[in-house]
């Protein structure tokens, strides 16, 4: 399974648009395989699903994702999971271990980087 996290500075990035890339970790059962950064190659309508999605992800994880994002990457069959915040690599822990969830909040504001974040 390969999971995305969009990555600032080593954490988990306000809005997954606007990030400078995605922490990508290969992980099988509750192990890390393996991760590497990607850089973000640019935040254009309907892209970044499509990109992830090439790159093999399932899961894409993040501060704050907009609606449409969310729909989009559902139709890629990735499964979104927001309202996250912290180091990338204790949130990849929490997910191997079952503590992370979605609060399923919506960025409504989006257009603007640098909003999402708190």
């Amino acid at each position: 399974m390969k999971i995305a996290i969009a990555t600032d500075k080593g954490k988990v990035s306000g809005h997954f648009g606007h990030c400078e890339g995605f922490t990508m970790y290969e992980i099988s059962e509750d192990e890390v395989l393996g991760n590497e950064f990607v850089p973000n190659p640019g935040h254009r309508p309907g892209f970044l699903p499509v990109f992830l999605k090439e790159k093999g992800i399932d899961v894409i994880i993040s501060g704050g994702m907009g609606a449409t994002a969310q729909q989009l990457f559902s139709d890629n069959g990735i499964q979104v999971i927001v309202g996250v915040s912290g180091e990338c690599d204790n949130v990849i822990e929490d997910y191997i271990n079952g503590n992370l969830e979605s609060t399923g909040e919506v960025c409504e504001e989006h257009a603007h980087e640098g909003h999402c974040e708190e």
